[in-house]
Order: C-alpha cells, then sequence, then structure tokens
C-alpha cells in the first residue's frame, strides 16, 4: 500500500510516499480500507511548522525538532477490510468513519484502529467523500457553540471565516440551535455562506458587521479581543478558535472582561463528541462541506490548497483503486 509521511517541516513538497505492507489486525484490531480523507489546515500546519505566535518551539517540543513525527492524516472514511480476533460486532464490508487524532495516520490505504477507537459505521446520508470530511470542523464548532458559549434560541451569533471547515459548521449548528447567524467571507463566498443559513454576510476584508452579538467565533483569530470587545453584547461570549500564544495564556488568566467572556483551548476527539456531532446531522442541523476532491497522488497539491486557509469547506483525497486479494484470509486472525 501507499503510505503518505513527512520529511521535514516545510512546503508542501516534504510530504513523500513510501510503499509499506498493507497490515494485518491483531485482537481487538479492525483494518480499514481507506476510501477518502481531509487535508486539513490542521495538517498543513503540523507539516510546515507554522502556528500562531508563540507556538513553534512548544509544537517542535511536542512532535520533533527536526522533522513532524507524526503521520499525514486526521480522519478518514471507508470500509471494513479484516478484523482481528474479539473484534466486536464489525463485519467486513461495512462502510465506517473515523479520527485518527494528533498521531495521524490516515493518509494511507490500509489503517488499523482498535475496535472500540473512534470509529463509527458510516450513515446511509453521508457519501464517502463527505464521511472523510464530517468531523474536522463539526466536532470543534459543536463543543465551541454549544459546550463552552453556551450559544441560546434568540441569541445573535457573528461567525468570521464562515465558509471552511469550522466555520461552515458554525454557521448551520448556530441557525439549528435558533441563534440568527451574521457572517463573513471573502465576496465569492457569500453566496454558500448564505446557503449554510447565515441570515447576512459580509466582506470579511472590510468593517464587521454592526453588532452587538452575544457569540462572536472568530476562526482564524482575525478579530482578537480588540476588533470583537466593542461588538459584544453585555455578557457577550467571544471564541477564539485560533490564538497565538498570548491570547491563550490572556483567555486562561483573565476570561472576563467588563462582563464579557474570553474563550479558547481546544475540542475533544472522542466518540461521545462524535456521536453528538452525528446526532445533530440526523436532525438536520449539520452537514460537511466539501471543496476540492484530489486523488490521493495529488496530496501536495491538496496540502497547497490547505495552507491558502481560504478554501470553501474540506479539501477531500480519494485513495487509488488496487485490489487486494487476499484481505478476506485474515478475518478471525
Amino acid at each position: 500500500m501507499q503510505v503518505a509521511c513527512y520529511t521535514a517541516y516545510g512546503p508542501p513538497e516534504t510530504i513523500a510516499f513510501i510503499e509499506a505492507p498493507v497490515p494485518v489486525p491483531g485482537p481487538g484490531e479492525v483494518l480499514v480500507r481507506v476510501r477518502a480523507a481531509p487535508v486539513t489546515a490542521g495538517d498543513a500546519r503540523l507539516r510546515s511548522g507554522k502556528v500562531p505566535r508563540g507556538l513553534g518551539l512548544l509544537l517542535r517540543m511536542v512532535i520533533g525538532l527536526r522533522r513532524p513525527r507524526v503521520a499525514p492524516g486526521w480522519a478518514f472514511s471507508g470500509e471494513v477490510a479484516a478484523l482481528g480476533r474479539e473484534a466486536g460486532d464489525w463485519a467486513v464490508g461495512q462502510q465506517v468513519f473515523g479520527l485518527t487524532g494528533f498521531k495521524g495516520g490516515a493518509h494511507r490505504e490500509f489503517l488499523k484502529i482498535p475496535s472500540g477507537g473512534c470509529l463509527l459505521p458510516l450513515p446511509e446520508s453521508l457519501g464517502a467523500e463527505e464521511g472523510a470530511a464530517f468531523f474536522f470542523g463539526g466536532l470543534t464548532a459543536a463543543e465551541f457553540l454549544i459546550d463552552r458559549a453556551q450559544l441560546a434560541p434568540g441569541e445573535r451569533l457573528l461567525v468570521c471565516g464562515a465558509t471552511g471547515a469550522v466555520g461552515g459548521a458554525a454557521v448551520q449548528i448556530g441557525r439549528h440551535l435558533g441563534a440568527s447567524v451574521a457572517a463573513t467571507a471573502s465576496p465569492g463566498n457569500h453566496a454558500l455562506a448564505r446557503k449554510l443559513g447565515a441570515d447576512s454576510v459580509t466582506d470579511y476584508r472590510g468593517p464587521p458587521p454592526e453588532g452587538p452579538f452575544d457569540v462572536i467565533l472568530d476562526v482564524m483569530g482575525a478579530l482578537g479581543w480588540a476588533g470583537a470587545g466593542p461588538l459584544l453584547a453585555p455578557e457577550g461570549r467571544l471564541v477564539l478558535v485560533t490564538a497565538d500564544l498570548s491570547g491563550m495564556l490572556g483567555a486562561a488568566l483573565r476570561p472576563r472582561r467588563d462582563g464579557r467572556q474570553v474563550i479558547t483551548g481546544t475540542s475533544r476527539e472522542d466518540l461521545p463528541a462524535m456521536r453528538r456531532l452525528l446526532s445533530l446531522h440526523q436532525a438536520g442541523g449539520y452537514r460537511p462541506i466539501v471543496g476540492p476532491v484530489l486523488p490521493f497522488t495529488d496530496l501536495v497539491r491538496a496540502h497547497a490548497l490547505a495552507e491558502g486557509f481560504h478554501k470553501p469547506g474540506n479539501i477531500v483525497v480519494v485513495m487509488p483503486e488496487r485490489p487486494i486479494s487476499s484481505l478476506g484470509t485474515w478475518q478471525g486472525s
């Protein structure tokens, strides 16, 4: 099988492909044939080492000083190819989707995952590409809006950067929760923002829309507290999805400012969060936006697109169709 790897910190061309044996699932493991996987802004940051100010050294201390020692790929969709012993109720041929998380490894043709890990059956309402795009953005938007900001029906929500993976999910979920939604986006994406549920859309390069807003979700940290503070209602909440070190420390040390709140952090990547997002989808409150779809062999180009941070929706790569005749012999091994 083909496996993508990072060879160094740097531009997209530092991604390489290697040939590796198709793994054999051990006890309690599921072998997934990956059909599609997203290429996210997080993938681009890990590969390039370009992270918000003040976090670069911390990143390298965690994942490697000279090159990223994590594997590309954060999420996937596919089908069960083989099972190890005691692999639960999964069945060969079953359509699934899930997460590999921070350790990565989804940018490969076959993937081993614990049977009780971050893996769910893919519903018939989602195709393989939508399944791949489902969790990135959606998990973040749901946790920040529902758990952290506690967005309530009738409140006003501003989503700054409303047509990427996180922003597009936030517009939909905010509307589903009963909020009125204003959005900022590039002019070419205004129609998409309205289709997702935004009541009004303005150019992100111009003046921000008129407040006050009960919740502001700042996807790329474009407003920060200085820009968002004057737009917040009394007891309003600013959610910084992307924050530099000073912004994170400021939110931790001084989360409340004149009755208003600053929220930042990371989102959970576990089965309860995944199941909640799936429930939102089944209730009509969320559907992932699939943007450019490229073959796996164009992974370098996909990273170049992700690095621009202005693409609509999620970039997805699809795996080649290569018959592997011996998989069935592993079932029950």
